[in-house]
């Protein structure tokens, strides 16, 4: 299976990421890839909860992810959105940030609401409280597909390690981290992080990703961090996109994922112990 991480600076009208997306997805697959691949909120980044409430739809009556299903039909492939964000039935107000992935035949076959929420001050001047517009999921999720079965995550959730090895444990072979990573953090810990969730887990990890300047109709500026990645099972770095904005491309040989596995079997060696 070939796969295809699209890396894109994500605006904060949906009908403009709809356009750009729909470009990059044929652009992939004229260039053979089976399964594509887009970032965290690839439908919308704001900063502002009134544009946020103004733009985004309930999953059942967003215009976009019913006209990207029509993509991957159209186009007969496997079609993961890194993740949407989409209001809900909650009553509170807040969001859902989630994930989809898309069968060829156009059906969602696998939603993922990100669990861990970036609630974070990383520097005076940058800092998330994404809780206060997202309701955190708490159902962790793999899909089977014919080519792998997939782990599904989300941008933060790639500091919980307990979760990746959970899902590896459960049968994932590939773990998909769509991200909205800040510069600062992802400078820091961006390619440790990805390559320690492959190494502990012999998973493939695709980390499709947002990428540079954001600016949004209300004046807002957010910036992300960009270099798409992918991970091999033994934790070397096939691909890194860098920061400018396009298309990565990997051919996946799930006979890596057995052989790391073979090599160094520690999904099979947890013990009990006690303490703290």
């Amino acid at each position: 299976m070939r796969a295809a991480l699209l890396q894109i600076t994500s605006s904060d009208s949906p009908s403009e990421n709809l356009d750009l997306l729909q470009r990059l997805i044929a652009e992939a697959v004229e260039n053979g890839a089976g399964f594509v691949l887009t970032p965290e909120v690839s439908n919308c980044v704001s900063l502002s909860r009134a544009h946020q409430q103004e733009v985004l739809c309930l999953e059942e009556d967003d215009p976009t992810l019913a006209a990207l299903c029509a993509s991957a039909a159209d186009h007969n492939i496997w079609l993961s959105l890194g993740s949407f964000g989409v209001k809900t039935h909650d009553g509170d107000g807040r969001f859902a940030n989630r994930q989809f992935l898309i069968s060829p035949q156009g059906e969602i076959t696998a939603r993922y609401d990100k669990i861990h929420m970036f609630d974070v001050e990383v520097t005076p001047e940058e800092t998330f409280r994404e809780s206060d517009g997202y309701r955190p999921g708490n159902r962790a999720v793999v899909a089977k597909t014919p080519f792998g079965t997939l782990g599904l995550t989300i941008c933060y959730d790639l500091r919980f390690a307990h979760l990746h090895r959970a899902l590896a444990q459960a049968g994932a072979e590939i773990l998909i981290a769509p991200a909205a990573f800040s510069p600062v953090t992802g400078a820091a810990h961006w390619h440790a992080l990805l390559q320690a969730r492959a190494i502990e887990t012999g998973c493939y990890v695709l980390a499709a990703a947002q990428t540079g300047t954001h600016k949004t109709s209300r004046g807002a500026v957010r910036k992300t961090y960009g270099h798409s990645l992918v991970v091999a099972p033994w934790g070397e770095i096939l691909s890194d996109a860098g920061r400018a904005a396009g298309i990565s491309y990997v051919d996946l040989d799930m006979g890596k994922v057995a052989e790391a596995r073979r090599r160094v079997p520690a999904l099979t060696h947890d013990r009990e112990f006690n303490g703290p």
